[in-house]
């Protein structure tokens, strides 16, 4: 399982452990992902995502999955997330 955000894409980062005596070695910043249950508004359905804890703030301070599908950037987003948003468009559309 890889260690990306299905929402915002965030992933690991890299950078250097620094010790007291100012020694340098690599190490991994991984982001923050929690199994997280989301449910669609429109489509009246519940998905279970990947998400970090960042974009589940986010997600909730646009107004829900729907909406922040809605601003979200296609390249940002897993092929499950667009798939989801492929649907509420679709939805949206129809209603």
């Amino acid at each position: 399982m890889s260690r990306v955000c299905e929402l915002s894409g965030k992933g690991p980062m890299s950078g250097n452990t620094v010790s007291h005596a100012n020694n340098k070695s690599r190490r991994r910043f991984l982001p923050n992902l929690n199994e997280v249950t989301l449910i669609s508004d429109i489509l009246g359905r519940s998905f279970q995502l990947r998400i970090s804890a960042a974009a589940l703030r986010t997600v909730d301070h646009r107004g829900g999955l729907d909406a922040f599908l809605a601003k979200a950037k296609d390249a940002d987003l897993s092929v499950d997330a667009l798939r989801i948003k492929r649907d509420i468009a679709k939805a949206q559309a129809a209603a």
